[in-house]
């Protein structure tokens, strides 16, 4: 699309999340959440140039795409995220923006504010949902509901706004063909990428306490495989894996501990799909 090598520089504008309520939001996220982003003391532009010169040394001469990362990056009156999403964009060499946010946090105002933003640069909203059951988002204290995530799907899309979607794999009690509706789900929304997560218990979470209580079944490294190949199969050959797997730090992790050898995990994704003849979207 650029004709060079992009890369998304991560960032943390401090915005919070509306989610979080006596310190804690949804029960799998830590206060670390958002690690790989910028220091939200320093400013934008200084945590742009300090994350930017890390990854110049992989990739030199490369494109950037401004990533709001951390929290909720819509949240936030309408003039500050202005601000700070047209601060990021006159930077050289930075093609485009990709905001992480949740379904109950923007505005109809701000809706209307990324649909110009979107003719102006390469625009991706990124929208957590982790599943589409009830049941499963009440026990993880998502703090919305599937039909306010559909409705607001289906508002950027009717502005031609790209949309990625998190899901987690392993979240308590769900069983495969759970978590393999989930993307049937989503592929009928039409979107546009997919950030797929093995749930993994971090440290002073919410959902430690609740694995230490109820001890409830951690997906093995070869049934989160199976889930995976099976999900891919049910996704639009156009939509694009951002994500297949997570990485958890080593100090932070309880448990899975296979999901510390991420490329093992990568790796062996695609031995099962070459072994068995199978592709994203074979079965669409």
């Amino acid at each position: 699309m650029f004709g060079k090598k992009v890369f998304k520089v991560s960032l943390n504008p401090g915005f919070g999340c509306p989610n979080i309520k006596n310190g804690y939001g949804c029960i799998f996220c830590s206060n670390k959440s958002g690690d790989f982003a910028g220091k939200p003391t320093d400013d934008l532009i200084t945590q742009f140039n300090e994350v930017k010169n890390v990854m110049e040394k992989k990739w030199p001469d490369s494109y950037y795409i401004a990533y709001f990362q951390a929290g909720t990056n819509t949240y936030a009156p309408l003039k500050v995220l202005k601000e700070c999403y047209e601060k990021v964009l006159k930077i050289n060499n930075v093609v485009g923006l990709s905001i992480a946010t949740r379904s109950d946090a923007i505005s109809k105002e701000v809706m209307d504010y990324l649909e110009q933003l979107n003719k102006k640069t390469f625009l991706t909203i990124e929208l957590g949902l982790q599943s589409i059951h009830e049941k499963t988002l009440k026990l993880i204290n998502r703090g919305h509901t599937l039909e306010n995530f559909r409705k607001c799907v289906l508002e950027l899309k009717k502005r031609n706004i790209k949309v990625v979607v998190h899901i987690i794999n392993g979240l308590p009690n769900e069983t495969e063909e759970d978590m393999i509706e989930t993307v049937k789900y989503l592929n009928k929304l039409g979107i546009d990428g997919i950030k797929i997560h093995m749930l993994h218990i971090l440290k002073k979470t919410p959902l430690a306490d609740y694995y230490k209580d109820t001890k409830f079944h951690i997906l093995t490294k070869d049934e989160y495989i199976k889930i995976v190949c099976q999900q891919l199969r049910y996704l639009d050959p156009k939509v694009v894996i951002h994500r297949i797997t997570g990485d958890p730090t080593k100090e932070d992790l309880i448990e899975p501990q296979w999901l510390l050898k991420k490329f093992v995990v990568l790796n062996d994704i695609d031995k099962e799909m070459k072994r068995l003849n199978i592709y994203q979207g074979d079965l669409v």
